[in-house]
């Protein structure tokens, strides 16, 4: 078994995901190159693709490495596309491996779907509204808004949302991502999508938390902003990105078109299940476009990551100008900027953005002060995992500062002293980070996840060798300690080591999690929801503010859904969810669904959704 560790951005709070992906020798094919290479270049790629680490490296261990080819196979992923920008310019791009199995090569220009690097170009093209003054990026998007409104909400605290705070991941509204939907099934209009309204696969995209006072990465939150840009250029969605983005750039292999126009399906990557198995009817529909719904390649996104270094320079600005790409990667809350991700140092930064679709994974990372970086895209999920190792070579092979495969130097220390790290560590409410002593080998584990060793390199710090990561840990005057950094991706997270009441309660949240036992009186609460519900009077002093308010907004909608539902028959608990929710199966008459809710602590009922399994 592979394991990763990595950092991936959730609804409520930015989370760290441990994956597991098992080994498989079934070959992958080799490149495909058009044209001469010149034979630097060529010795780049050999470089590149010919050992890709297997984990990190440790001063005295022999180095282990497979090449592309094998690490492929080992992750079952079928194809691969990679372009490498260098000084300024597109130095190679080449496939590898197939579109599908047994089917033809991979090749620069094979269609993939981008995931959520759809965002960064969405973002853009709303930055070029504000650009021609159609847009403002401090308005109130109520104003803006015609098709669709931000319903009124009590966690707001009378603060309007802006195209800044959507664009920046501060807005604070619900949904993480989307899963998009198979072949054959129906698919939602966009105002379905933001009401949670069937055939939506998604719950009502709402307020969770005032806007602007915090960074919380959601899907939900670009789709509010699709509609925003619908209602003001009256206009296709994929007819503006193609006029205002992909056209001026260049990018001719891209569309945001959903789905696949039939005249480009021909050249698409099919996509495929981390088992290697492909998935079922082919690609997914996505309908929320600015989050998801883009197909393209890795060269027409190279030549994105390069309008925007020579945006930045005064350069090109095909799209945007050099101010107001400027404030696009500018590093704010959460290291985002408008619509990209940013990292590396303060002085050498880069932007980027990661992309997960049904079936297909890829990474995108540029820097910003000189020319060079990277676009990898994947046919299958556990595609991630084979990015960043590419990615990582590739930085190692052209010297870049950030992401290059570092040599740890493991010390010997003594267990007592390492029992001193072990306690409970938040990164935000419901996510944190758990460090216990097994015999003499610190773990850490993550909420929802499992143990990793982490090892000593110094007094206070500590690296994986599962991912290159580290952790510094911070002492007091007294020299306990009292919390610490996780370093990772040119980033630096600080987690608080909970110590007093307040702490002690999430702490127990933790621990509940980590046994997957219900908080005392979910069920019941839940049980008292649906009842109330059905009968059309809900009982609102058993709910937090916010909760309240919307069941008011949406409360003939639901009491009517549930009509059809009939009685219920069942209500089973199956777990508690990453963050923090107790996940119940509840049966009706005529329909299965499955619930989460979150308790409060007075008691209340702090949230709840379902979604439909089966029924009418």
């Amino acid at each position: 078994m592979v394991a990763r560790w990595k950092i991936c951005v959730g609804s409520a709070a930015v989370l760290l995901a441990l994956q597991m992906a098992a080994a498989q020798t079934k070959p992958a094919g080799g490149p495909v190159v058009a044209g001469a290479v010149p034979v630097e270049v060529q010795r780049h790629i050999e470089k590149v693709t010919s050992c890709l680490a297997a984990g990190v490296q440790v001063k005295g261990e022999a180095a282990a490495c497979k090449t592309l080819a094998a690490q492929m196979a080992a992750l079952h992923v079928p194809g691969v596309s990679i372009a490498v920008i260098h000084n300024g310019a597109i130095e190679w791009a080449q496939g590898f491996g197939v579109v599908q199995v047994g089917g033809a090569p991979v090749n620069a220009n094979t269609l993939f779907q981008a995931g959520s690097i759809s965002k960064p170009l969405s973002a853009m093209a709303a930055l070029r509204e504000v650009q021609d003054k159609k847009l403002t990026l401090d308005a109130d998007v109520n104003t803006e808004l015609t098709s669709w409104k931000v319903p009124a909400s009590a966690v707001a605290n009378g603060k309007p949302v802006t195209l800044r705070e959507l664009l920046t991941h501060t807005a604070g509204f619900t949904v993480h991502g989307f899963p998009g939907y198979a072949t054959g099934d129906a698919v939602p209009t966009l105002v379905q999508v933001l009401n949670g309204e069937k055939p939506a696969n998604t719950p009502a995209i709402r307020l969770e938390s005032e806007p602007g006072s915090k960074f919380s990465y959601s899907g939900g939150g670009y789709v509010v902003m699709e509609q925003v840009l619908l209602d003001t250029a009256k206009e296709a969605f994929p007819k503006l990105m193609h006029d205002t983005v992909l056209a001026p750039i260049g990018m001719t292999h891209s569309t945001y078109e959903q789905p696949l126009p039939v005249a480009m399906q021909a050249n698409a990557a099919v996509p495929y299940n981390a088992n290697g198995t492909a998935i079922k009817g082919g690609a997914h529909t996505y309908p929320e476009m600015t989050a998801a719904g883009l197909w393209t390649t890795p060269t027409d996104l190279a030549r994105y990551c390069m309008e925007v270094q020579l945006s930045l320079q005064g350069k090109a600005n095909h799209v945007l100008s050099q101010d107001l790409t400027r404030q696009m990667v500018a590093r704010g809350m959460g290291d985002w900027g408008l619509g990209v991700q940013i990292g590396g140092s303060v002085a050498d930064p880069y932007f980027g953005h990661g992309g997960v679709n049904e079936g297909f994974e890829s990474e995108m990372i540029a820097y910003q002060h000189h020319g060079d970086g990277a676009v990898i895209m994947t046919n299958a999920q556990g595609g991630t995992r084979l990015a960043e190792q590419i990615m990582a070579s590739i930085a190692t092979e052209y010297g870049w500062p950030d992401l290059k495969t570092v040599a740890h130097e493991e010390v010997k220390v003594a267990p007592e002293v390492l029992k001193a790290y072990e306690g409970v560590y938040q990164l935000q409410p419901g996510v944190t980070m758990t460090i216990t002593l097994d015999g003499d080998q610190l773990q850490s584990q993550l909420t929802g996840q499992g143990k990793v060793a982490i090892y000593p390199e110094a007094d206070g710090r500590f690296f994986l060798k599962v991912v290159e990561a580290e952790l510094f840990f911070e002492k007091d005057a007294a020299g306990k300690v009292v919390s610490v950094v996780l370093h990772q991706n040119g980033q630096l997270m600080p987690l608080k080591r909970l110590m007093d009441e307040a702490d002690a309660k999430d702490a127990a949240a933790a621990k509940r999690f980590a046994g997957q036992t219900p908080a005392p009186g979910s069920e019941a609460a839940l049980r008292r929801n649906i009842a109330g519900v059905q009968a059309g009077k809900p009982d609102y002093d058993q709910m937090s503010a916010g909760l309240a308010d919307a069941t008011r907004q949406q409360l003939t909608a639901i009491t009517a859904m549930f009509a059809k539902f009939g009685a219920v028959q069942s209500v089973t608990f199956n777990s508690v969810a990453r963050n923090g929710a107790d996940v119940y199966a509840v049966e009706f008459e005529h329909a299965k669904t499955e619930w989460r809710i979150t308790m409060a602590a007075d008691g209340k009922i702090d949230g709840v959704n379902f979604r439909q399994v089966q029924g009418p």
